[in-house]
């Protein structure tokens, strides 16, 4: 294997951290302030790059295989955190925000998966974090993630995070699945993906889902999360203008509950 081959349990549930073993000179690289907590006699250092074989040219490769990197939502170095002790220790790496760490064993998905932006938190050494550039324009602007997404590669674990709950689906060959253009977590390689017009002034105007959604055609698996970061931002957002509903009064309290639904 050209990766280290790790161990790792997964705790919490809303809130989540992976937990990774490491046998004696394992090494996991991790996002930088992603870490929590590790035992004694594990070494960190910040490196260049991501720890892979992709790391070990000239100086001028790795800066471009940095910068990719940088494209992708992720930072110019790494964290790498060695075990140096002569038994088994472990470390750990916690989630940014409310979602669910998702682990990937990338052999068992042909050594590659395609994910959002932003999604990965940690991974066995070797692993190789790049960037996946989408080939149709349209895909492109108005698939929810731009033109570039995160591609990992390798034949070791590595470990994302997502929003809310996570949905593992698996499509037949030329089954399509038709999602929510922020929904979208990752997929494996032979998944095609596309986006597609709503259509409909109603449902452009008034349907508040946007003009697009992605169209993922199989085969091959998909992750989906039902809590975007951008949507959880919205909604955080819009209670920080003005007061709240519930610190109305009267009239304008009861007429603003019923224009939302009844909510409080």
């Amino acid at each position: 294997m050209a990766n280290d081959e790790i161990d790792y349990e997964i705790f919490g549930s809303e809130m989540q951290l992976v937990e990774i073993e490491l046998d004696p000179q394992e090494t996991a690289i991790g996002e930088p302030g992603s870490f929590m907590y590790m035992n004694d006699q594990i070494e960190m250092h910040t490196i260049f790059g991501d720890g892979s074989n992709n790391d070990n040219n000239d100086f001028l490769s790795k800066l471009w295989n940095a910068g990719k990197r940088v494209l992708s939502g992720e930072r110019l170095f790494m964290t790498t955190y060695t075990n140096v002790g002569n038994w088994k220790l472990r470390v750990a790496f916690a989630a940014p925000y409310p979602g669910k760490i998702i682990p990937f064993k990338l052999d068992d998905f042909g050594g590659k998966i395609i994910c959002q932006k932003d999604a990965f938190l940690c991974a066995a050494k070797g692993v190789s974090i790049g960037i996946e550039w989408q080939k149709r324009l349209g895909t492109g602007f108005f698939g929810g993630e731009g033109f570039i997404m995160q591609k990992l590669e390798g034949d070791g674990y590595a470990f994302c995070h997502a929003g809310g709950h996570i949905i593992e689906k698996t499509l037949a060959p030329g089954q399509v699945l038709k999602i929510d253009t922020g929904c979208i977590v990752a997929y494996t390689k032979d998944i095609d993906f596309d986006i597609q017009f709503i259509g409909g002034i109603k449902n452009m105007i008034f349907g508040r889902e946007g003009v697009f959604y992605a169209t993922l055609k199989g085969p091959g698996k998909v992750w989906l999360q039902s809590l975007p970061i951008s949507r959880l931002a919205y909604r955080i957002a819009s209670y920080s203008y003005g007061p709240r509903k519930e610190e109305g009064s009267g009239l304008l309290d009861g007429f603003s509950r019923i224009l939302d639904g009844g909510r409080n």
